[in-house]
């Protein structure tokens, strides 16, 4: 049962399973918002169920096939696949096993979910193919992270609407400007191994501006809903809250060191996409 436990916890960790925390808020917040208020059990099981599998997927064939720039970057040399403490046979068996519960799991939602589901995982898989040859591979990654709150929507309508784009879109312009924060831990890293990134190309600089402005773009978006759906105080009060948590991001971001680039990715998103979860289901409730 220990030997069980410590496997599990080495899966968990190699796709930092802590990160789905990011992107999930966003598509439970997009759920409330389509069900006007809590939809039944089964469809909120079958959401989590949805997202866990196919990021859990994505981010180890990220791992799988970057294991090699993975083991010469100082930075990321004590990850699983550089350190064998997961081969590359777990790890393919891992990714299959988690596409094929997502295509499952959308099977039993409805079926423009299940139509839609291989489209999503080749959106996701994009990415990390997309960093070979495009510096806009940050972009693709948040499209990847964007098409939750559509995914969720489309979970419990069985439709598309402008309410779950508008929330995506925000999502997009929030995880790109976050990941090329992010990126310039590794901007010298990238350059020289031939990897492309904003940071590469254009410098931290100019890097942390373009992520700035992003983030003001999200922030616009989400405030932007309230011409599609009857929003309250307690919403935007809530956007108000993100866009303070954005300009700390940056304020620690700014100061050079990679402890606080950490803290600003980790600590500071992880209250960001609570804070827009927390709005909506006070706000949802309220009215």
């Amino acid at each position: 049962m220990e030997t069980v436990i410590k496997k599990i916890k080495l899966y968990l960790e190699f796709v930092r399973f802590s990160h789905t925390l990011f992107a999930m808020p966003f598509a439970l917040a997009s759920m409330l918002l389509a069900a006007n208020g809590f939809p039944s059990f089964k469809i909120v099981a079958l959401i989590v169920l949805a997202m866990i599998t196919a990021r859990n997927s994505a981010m180890a064939f990220n791992r799988l096939i970057d294991q090699e720039f993975d083991a010469q970057n100082p930075r990321t040399q004590d990850r699983h696949l550089p350190q064998k403490l997961i081969t590359n046979k777990e790890s393919f068996i891992f990714i299959v096993t988690n596409a094929v519960l997502f295509i499952s799991v959308c099977y039993f939602i409805n079926k423009l979910a299940f139509i839609l589901s291989p489209v999503a995982l080749m959106i996701i898989f994009f990415y990390s193919l997309s960093k070979r040859w495009t510096w806009l591979c940050h972009f693709v990654l948040g499209i990847a992270l964007a098409i939750a709150p559509v995914g969720a929507w489309i979970a419990v309508t069985g439709s598309f609407a402008w309410p779950p784009i508008i929330i995506s879109l925000a999502l997009l312009f929030w995880v790109s400007g976050f990941d090329m924060i992010y990126s310039t831990l590794d901007a010298e890293f990238d350059k020289k191994i031939g990897l492309f990134s904003v940071p590469s190309k254009y410098g931290i600089k100019t890097t942390l501006n373009i992520a700035f402005a992003l983030h003001l773009m999200m922030v616009a978006t989400l405030y932007s809903l309230h011409f599609f759906m009857v929003l309250g105080s307690v919403y935007f009060i809530g956007v108000m809250m993100m866009g303070a948590m954005v300009l700390l991001e940056h304020l620690q971001a700014r100061e050079g060191n990679v402890e606080n680039f950490n803290k600003a990715f980790f600590q500071a998103n992880a209250i960001i996409s609570l804070i827009f979860l927390g709005t909506v289901v006070i706000d949802t409730f309220w009215i």
